[in-house]
């Protein structure tokens, strides 16, 4: 998985492509380890392949953490996975 970050005033924008499960969350966690002084955090899902059970799980921590968690660009593959899982009823979820 490729991990791109971009910080911009209190807003934080992460990239990813790839894969996100069990072998990837970690190294996403630790680039998240500090989110302070962010209030907006977006995750762009433009070029992310597959998400498992422990990408969701990372992405409702940041969710509790910063309600200003959305999500933009996302696969209709991947978006059908928020929608099953009810990610897309308590997050802004924006398809490419």
């Amino acid at each position: 998985m490729n991990i791109e970050t971009k910080k911009e005033n209190n807003t934080l924008t992460i990239n990813l492509s790839g894969r996100l499960d069990t072998s990837t969350v970690p190294e996403l966690e630790n680039k998240l380890e500090s989110l302070e002084g962010i209030d907006n955090l977006v995750f762009d899902l433009e070029k992310l392949d597959y998400i498992s059970s422990s990408g969701l799980r990372l992405i409702l921590k940041c969710k509790k953490k910063i309600d200003s968690t959305k999500i933009i660009k996302c696969s209709p593959e991947i978006y059908k996975i928020f929608e099953i899982t009810g990610f897309s009823e308590m997050m802004e979820i924006e398809k490419a």
